[in-house]
């Protein structure tokens, strides 16, 4: 699959701050097989308006990834984040629900539930060769990034 192909545009990663960790592997993973990952922990520097560079992100990327747990579905900034990606058309088909623990999906939306969901809650090699195939990708655990 070519690098230009619209299956390899930016990815954002969406998360609850409370998960950092979480979300830094995740994105150490998916940069690991080549993919673009927008991170707010790797790409807001100090002095930059948070907000402003969360905005222009998802108004640049191509695919939204949210990382699900218990923070993530109680979180304001998640929920605006989802809202914003299911508004835009270009986002139709490429939000990916990453479900990484069991939690009440409906809290944060009624829409995340269904066969797209990518569950990671048996086990996180399962949950990266699913998510990886969504780009075509075969998953490798030595690329972690």
């Amino acid at each position: 699959m070519s690098r230009k192909s619209p299956k390899h545009q930016e990815i954002f990663l969406s998360h609850s701050s409370k998960n950092r960790s979480a979300a830094t592997r995740f994105a150490k993973v998916l940069r690991g097989h080549g993919l673009s990952v927008w991170y707010s922990k790797t790409h807001i520097v100090g002095a930059q308006e948070w907000h402003d560079e969360i905005g222009k992100a998802l108004q640049r990327c191509g695919w939204f990834v949210v990382l699900l747990t218990r923070q993530s579905v109680g979180s304001d900034w998640v929920k605006r984040e989802l809202l914003y990606a299911l508004r835009q058309k270009r986002y139709l088909k490429r939000i990916v629900p990453v479900l990484l623990e069991p939690c009440t999906l409906e809290k944060l939306s009624w829409t995340l539930a269904g066969p797209q969901l990518v569950d990671f809650t048996k086990s996180s090699s399962q949950g990266y060769q699913e998510l990886l195939r969504v780009w075509g990708l075969r998953y490798n655990p030595k690329r972690r990034g």
